[in-house]
């Protein structure tokens, strides 16, 4: 079988447009409780912001665990399709209990297990992505791939906010309906790409993308990118109900437009990261995203659908070419353990982000007041926006140079010391 670098453009896309639909099947569960957040959680089992903010928390714990284990395991099987598969009813399942959750624990116990679940899928159908990309036309391929993601994660927020105002359980029963048919279209229409390497074992893998500094670059974006995601997802629609009153519809529509150009301009980024300088693509986006980000808190109700909608444009800057970045540096051996390592370090960073928007708003509100918490959270989410740029660009810049050579060899570990350097 010829190998899928081999293949032509033509047939990679009629490989990835599945792929994209299962994508964004697998996402739109993400932000569906997102504008129900406060009914769901803060008034339904009486618990604060902290606590509330935990529930979008909660579900990355369980993944930062499954994305290192999904990416070895498929890589050390050859094959991704049915692990997807298998996840993805798993997700459907906890996503239907969760809305049966009779006290706070055993929501968040449930919680933890889905988002597990999910993030398992996900890093997988991004390993396929990456399986399918040839180094000369990454930028376009997982350009889509980001479309699809953020297209679905953006139409997730206004029909969250549609169902929450029909019934606050309503979300939970359509994702869980969503993640179904993301399985179901798994097994008739997707196929798996082959895998050139096998991985030989979790800690292997895990110790050659820490030894190989230039792959933490892109790991550490994501890292930022879902912290800071953690304030949009906790901090943001709990301010927008608490100190101006909006429904979950109108906090719905507010996302949409921060989150649906993110998912049309990811492609155009792609093939933009393709013809020019990844340093100048990703440290400028970073940049305008952390400004951004930053005055969330202090603009009016008029100007901030016009600051969501710039947000998305400079975010899809920000996410192709990391995407890029983790496949190139991966190589052919380890991209699913690679892909794996990029969706952990994305929920370390959604793990903590939800702890800080709420810890930051808390503390800060209590003394002043809710609506100067809130602010402070935002300009702490820009801050680390700015401080991941301050310390990846030299790399990045070594990286548009040519100065750093050759994919990590996953297979090597059980090779001479020499051969795991670093080039």
């Amino acid at each position: 079988m010829r190998s899928v670098i081999e293949q032509p453009v033509r047939g990679e896309w009629r490989a990835i447009i599945p792929l994209g639909i299962v994508t964004i099947l697998t996402m739109l569960p993400v932000t569906l409780v997102v504008p129900v957040l406060k009914p769901l959680v803060q008034d339904r089992y009486g618990v604060g912001d902290l606590a509330t903010s935990l529930f979008m928390s909660a579900n990355m714990v369980g993944a930062i665990l499954a994305a290192p284990l999904a990416g070895s395991l498929s890589d050390w099987l050859g094959r991704r399709r049915p692990l997807i598969i298998m996840a993805l009813l798993a997700d459907s399942i906890l996503l239907a209990l969760l809305g049966q959750a009779s006290n706070y624990a055993t929501l968040m116990t449930l919680r933890c297990l889905e988002g597990a679940a999910h993030i398992f899928a996900l890093s997988l159908l991004f390993a396929l992505a990456a399986d399918m990309s040839r180094t000369a036309r990454s930028g376009r391929i997982m350009g889509a791939v980001g479309t699809a993601l953020t297209f679905g994660v953006a139409l997730g927020a206004p029909l969250g906010g549609v169902l929450g105002d029909a019934s606050t359980l309503l979300p939970l029963w359509v994702g869980s309906g969503l993640a179904l048919g993301a399985a179901a279209v798994t097994f008739l229409v997707l196929r798996d790409f082959p895998v050139s390497c096998q991985a030989e074992s979790v800690r292997v893998a895990i110790g050659l993308i820490l030894k190989h500094r230039p792959l933490l670059v892109p790991l550490a974006y994501s890292f930022v990118d879902r912290f800071t995601v953690g304030f949009f997802t906790t901090s943001f629609p709990l301010y927008m109900r608490n100190v101006h009153e909006l429904s979950p519809a109108e906090i719905g529509r507010l996302l949409a437009l921060f989150l649906l150009p993110f998912a049309l301009f990811c492609y155009p980024f792609g093939r933009l990261t393709e013809r020019t300088s990844r340093t100048l693509v990703l440290g400028g986006g970073s940049l305008l995203y952390a400004l951004g980000v930053c005055t969330l808190g202090a603009v009016s109700l008029e100007i901030l659908p016009f600051l969501m909608l710039g947000l998305g444009i400079v975010a899809a800057a920000m996410l192709v070419p990391t995407l890029m970045l983790t496949s190139e540096l991966a190589g052919p051996a380890g991209k699913a353990t690679a892909m794996g390592g990029f969706n952990a370090a994305g929920s370390l960073g959604f793990i903590l982000g939800p702890l800080v928007a709420g810890s930051i708003s808390h503390w800060v509100g209590g003394h002043y007041t809710p609506a100067v918490g809130y602010a402070t959270a935002f300009q702490a989410a820009g801050a680390s926006v700015l401080v991941c740029l301050i310390a990846t660009l030299p790399t990045l810049v070594k990286l548009d140079w040519g100065r750093i050579k050759g994919p990590i060899q996953l297979s090597s570990m059980s090779q001479a010391p020499s051969d795991q350097q670093q080039t």
